[in-house]
């Protein structure tokens, strides 16, 4: 019963974690587009009120006319619209989910003692440590002399990434290290609203209601923040998905991966953001960012394709006895191995239900899944966390039998 209750917790969570996500992510890249498509305002009377840009869209059957101050109106409106609770909302719930399966069943989700024999509470002080950790770099980044300049800042924080990656990929399993990296973009992106982005629009607010005349100060910071968000947004959306594709989390070389697909993320998004501002260069946009972004998908795709199976040995003096006891020691490691999870009624604690609906504990379901089964058990992505402890030996077995042509 306990774990159909997770399972229901986690459907919610999620359900809850996707329409906020939506909500915020939606929210940000539209402000980034206007933001980016601005045009100096034609009508000299609304430069005068202080007015920098403005833009004019149809929608809904209706016209739109936007306008950004430079710093803020003269006269502050009765009502105005502030747009937070979409982040807090994604961040909560986000971490409602992440303690739920990543920190709550740590042993099934988080811990690989193949890659570091960690205990469940060393896991979780360390996965929190580093959300932490990697917003209190971040932030110190931001506000130190690399602020003026835009494309060092850049640098360092790549640099700064990329050594996270490695080193979540040293300590957890492969698609607890996707999560924890997810995690704490995640999170700098959160915190940037909610210590930076948010504190700065209440300054400016309260200064205009005090008769003060606002810092323009505030509004460039949070600017540099919504940029960041921005590009980080493409790389926390595939962490998100990646441990529905072992190939990705699975491979022995898996930081490269997150890398390579997190790089390509923030270069596509690069592209996007550049073509709002096309107006500004006759129409044109490089198309390079977006170029270069799908090569290191295409390469990564490439660099873990599968290897192609060698030449079968078997002889055609293969009895039918000796195959049918091939075929039953395999069905002995996938009982063992497998089927406590892949099964109408699991036996493994924490499991209600057969992920995914695939069922090993038959001869039946064994042969109808062997491409599941394949690249899951040579990714090492299964048995998940290696709960049922299957030996290299099996598993190369296992392997060796579906990639002869399953004999049975």
């Amino acid at each position: 019963m306990t774990a159909y209750v997770v399972d229901w917790l986690s459907l919610l969570g999620r359900w809850v974690h996707l329409i906020t996500g939506i909500a915020w992510i939606g929210a940000s890249f539209y402000f980034v587009w206007l933001d980016n498509h601005l045009l100096p305002p034609t009508d000299v009377e609304l430069s005068r009120k202080g007015v920098g840009g403005e833009l004019w869209a149809v929608h809904g059957g209706g016209f739109y006319n936007a306008q950004k101050y430079r710093v803020a109106p003269q006269v502050l409106p009765a009502s105005l619209h502030w747009f937070y609770w979409e982040a807090y909302s994604t961040f909560l719930s986000g971490f409602f989910l992440l303690g739920l399966l990543y920190y709550a069943q740590a042993e099934i989700y988080l811990i690989d003692p193949r890659v570091a024999p960690l205990s469940k509470p060393a896991a979780i002080a360390i996965g929190v440590g580093v959300i932490i950790v990697g917003w209190l770099i971040y932030d110190a980044l931001c506000r130190s002399a690399l602020k003026h300049r835009a494309a060092w800042l850049a640098a360092v924080l790549a640099l700064v990434f990329c050594a996270a990656a490695y080193e979540l990929c040293h300590l957890f399993s492969g698609r607890g290290a996707f999560i924890e990296f997810g995690a704490m973009l995640g999170t700098i992106m959160v915190a940037n609203v909610f210590f930076v982005i948010i504190p700065g629009q209440r300054e400016m607010v309260r200064a205009k209601r005090e008769g003060r005349e606002p810092d323009p100060e505030a509004g460039l910071r949070g600017k540099l923040r919504s940029v960041h968000n921005t590009y980080f947004t493409l790389p926390v959306l595939f962490t998100m998905i990646s441990n529905h594709y072992a190939m990705t989390f699975g491979t022995r070389y898996n930081w490269l991966v997150l890398i390579a697909l997190s790089a390509a993320g923030v270069l596509i998004r690069v592209y996007f953001v550049a073509r709002h501002k096309r107006h500004e260069r006759g129409g044109k946009t490089p198309l390079w960012p977006a170029l270069l972004g799908l090569v290191v998908v295409a390469a990564t795709a490439g660099a873990l394709a599968p290897k192609r199976a060698p030449p079968t040995t078997a002889t055609a003096t293969a009895t039918a006895e000796s195959t049918a006891a091939h075929f039953a020691d395999i069905q002995g490691i996938v009982a063992n191995r497998c089927a406590p999870c892949h099964a109408a009624a699991p036996t493994q604690p924490g499991f209600a239900a057969a992920p995914k609906g695939v069922l090993l504990d038959s001869p039946v379901g064994l042969l109808a899944n062997l491409k599941v089964i394949e690249p899951q058990v040579a990714s090492r992505a299964m048995p998940i966390g290696n709960l049922t402890c299957m030996t290299e030996t099996e598993r190369d077995q296992l392997l060796d039998w579906i990639r002869h042509g399953a004999p049975h």
